[in-house]
């Protein structure tokens, strides 16, 4: 699974864009969040994020900063 830091994250679109799932959305408050329900954990996102927002973490532990 993967998850986006809000504090990182600029919300520069680019992770969004790449997505084939549609699983990210972009928030007014300036930061991204990806849907755990729609994620296919390809990774297209952590390959294309410039400000290292993106993180993959294991589902069994508690997630951070993952706002929906």
């Amino acid at each position: 699974m993967f998850a986006i830091d809000k504090d990182v994250c600029t919300a520069c679109g680019e992770c969004k864009d790449c997505c084939p799932c549609d699983a990210i959305t972009e928030h007014e408050e300036g930061y991204c969040s990806i849907d755990p329900d729609l994620c296919a954990d390809c990774g297209a996102c952590l390959d294309v994020c410039e400000f290292n927002a993106i993180f993959e973490y294991d589902e069994s532990a508690e997630i951070p900063h993952i706002n929906q």
